[in-house]
């Protein structure tokens, strides 16, 4: 069928009846939820809204983690032609406050008694009417969910159905607040036909539905990105097995053994630094050289989706490759990655172990994807070719435009924001990149993350950066220098291969602040940094070296909800050891 509305999507679902739909871990194991509990779950749901008072553009909010109710409860408001607003789990008191007042949310559906708690505290300060919570909790400010599923119909609503289907691609279908240049976020305006554009092409190349797929939903679904995902695996067929807490990825995976892989550039990060720390010392350390040397001959083969059929190729596969393999479940055929840039050593690496991570790109604004690698057409080091219907051009600045039905409408009640994203009818991503000849788009940076020296010279820390983190000795790196007169970073060590080496070099430590302190480790990260400057130019050359003792979170400021790194948040939260670091180079005149 035809996707018009992400309503088509329900439809879908409802038309095509399945026993397992969705899973969800309960005591017992995993439970599979079929299309026809979800219909009913939906419906039951609708039917309480619409008596509030919620119909075609009311806002309705989301604050949960990753579980079937956060998508039930989408599809119920979606189908009314409400406007859903996805609150992150992780958010405080304040920030969902004045997302609620922004978006002007009517009703909100929470996870567990924490988050009901949460939105209690401010509620008197919000628009809300109404709460539902998810779980079974006692309580006479909201309402439990399950008390409105069970009262959905056990056949086919007519009058539900018929009501979807009035919803229109032009209609407003969600608000996503991201992160704006003052500090507050702005919304995101999205319609039915934005997403719905996207979805029916960003995942066609992939063959998804042709088999009994599973896939683990565990990146956050208040992100673009885990959305559009999401959708557009049930849409094509795929089951989701939904995992709440990453903390227990690793036994979700093991347990589900996902056929779909897909994930942010840090998570396949702390993949890369897991299978490290399990090769140190002899002989694993040179059987993990030795296989890594077989995979990079190969490495053409795997880019291409052919597996190699070499004997020594076996052999590794035996020894390295497949244990990597079983961290990720055991049956993974498809890998892909978004969210944030994975970095082309990084994408080299994955391939050398005989992984081919599809790298794709885009903004919560293009609903999102911009461009994506496919089994078919894969070039590491890019972000794969535009989609067939998304027109991209680069500016005379490098800045990548696009456009085409994915491309947001402008962003919630700021109409000089808007005007100010576009260009000629063209959106402006803020991402400097180019086309090459073959049609593959590379992304080199964030536009406003250029690093400008005090010198004039410009400079893209991203590449920089992913190359520090293949290190395993680095945990988070932050090239540093806008308006100084050399570059700088600051870096978050990997601490538990950290403490190993400390171990290993007699240096004693107490605390994670006496380790980074000690003269011999911070001799370690400048030689470091030394040997990668040696393949930079003069001017991008680091010339000092900032070690803190503590780990980056979105509950800080300093990493975004989807574990990429807020550089003003960094930089505040480091301005007096900044300052400091530069003025004692400026006296040492370096």
């Amino acid at each position: 069928m035809t996707l018009r509305t992400l309503n088509d999507i329900l439809l879908a679902i409802s038309r095509n009846p399945r026993d397992r739909v969705m899973m969800q871990k309960q005591a017992p194991g995993w439970i599979p939820i079929s299309s026809a509990e979800i219909y009913r779950s939906v419906v039951g749901i609708a039917r309480a809204l619409r008596p509030w008072g919620i119909g075609k553009g009311d806002r309705v909010a989301i604050l949960s983690e990753n579980r079937p109710e956060w998508t039930i409860t989408d599809f119920a408001a979606l189908a009314l032609g409400a406007v859903t607003v996805p609150v992150y789990s992780t958010q405080t008191a304040e920030q969902t406050s004045y997302i609620l007042n922004d978006s002007g949310a009517r009703v909100i559906a929470v996870s567990t008694k924490h988050q009901l708690e949460k939105v209690l505290a401010i509620q008197r300060h919000t628009p809300l009417e109404r709460i539902i919570v998810m779980d079974n909790v006692e309580t006479g400010h909201a309402v439990q969910m399950q008390t409105l599923t069970l009262h959905g119909p056990t056949e086919a609503d007519a009058d539900f159905d018929a009501r979807s289907q009035l919803v229109q691609p032009d209609d407003l279908a969600t608000i996503i607040y991201t992160s704006g240049t003052t500090g507050n976020p702005k919304g995101a305006m999205l319609t039915h036909g934005n997403m719905a554009s996207n979805i029916a092409c960003s995942m066609e190349a992939f063959g998804f539905g042709t088999k009994d797929e599973v896939s683990v939903s565990f990146l956050p679904l208040s992100h673009v990105t885990a959305r559009h995902v999401d959708f557009a695996l049930l849409y094509r067929g795929v089951v989701l097995a939904y995992c709440p807490d990453l903390a227990q990825l690793t036994q979700v995976l093991a347990e589900v053994q996902p056929d779909i892989f897909i994930a942010v550039p840090r998570v396949y990060e702390k993949i890369r630094q897991q299978v490290i720390l399990k090769t140190v010392g002899f002989p694993k350390s040179a059987i993990y050289r030795w296989a890594l040397s077989v995979g990079r001959a190969h490495r053409a083969e795997t880019v291409a989706g052919i597996r190699p059929t070499s004997l020594s190729w076996k052999i590794a596969d035996q020894l390295v490759f497949s244990k990597v393999c079983a961290g990720m479940g055991g049956k993974a055929q498809e890998f892909i990655s978004g969210g944030a840039p994975l970095g082309r050593e990084l994408a080299e690496w994955y391939a050398d172990i005989g992984i081919p991570v599809h790298e794709g790109y885009g903004l919560t604004e293009t609903s999102p994807v911009i461009a994506v690698n496919t089994p078919s057409a894969c070039k590491l080091g890019t972000v794969g070719k535009p989609l067939p219907n998304v027109e991209v051009k680069i500016a005379d600045d490098g800045e990548v435009l696009a456009r085409g039905p994915s491309v947001f409408k402008g962003y919630w009640k700021r109409p000089d924001e808007t005007a100010a994203a576009f260009v000629d009818g063209w959106f402006k991503t803020g991402d400097i990149g180019q086309l090459d000849s073959d049609g593959y788009l590379s992304i080199t940076d964030r536009k406003k993350d250029l690093i400008k020296t005090s010198g004039g010279k410009f400079i893209a820390p991203q590449p920089i950066e992913n190359s520090l983190k293949l290190n395993p000795l680095i945990g988070t790196a932050v090239v540093i220098g806008d308006r100084r007169k050399f570059p700088a970073v600051l870096i978050v060590p990997h601490f538990p291969v950290l403490e190993d080496w400390a171990r290993a070099n007699q240096v004693e430590f107490a605390t994670r602040e006496m380790l980074v302190a000690n003269a011999k480790v911070q001799a370690l990260y400048e030689g470091i940094v030394a040997e990668l400057n040696q393949n930079m130019a003069r001017f991008e050359k680091l010339k000092r070296v900032l070690i803190v003792s503590e780990e980056f979170s979105a509950a800080d400021g300093t990493m975004t909800h989807t574990f990429k790194v807020r550089r003003r948040g960094i930089e505040e939260r480091y301005r007096k050891l900044i300052d400091e670091m530069y003025a004692e180079a400026e006296i040492a005149g370096g």
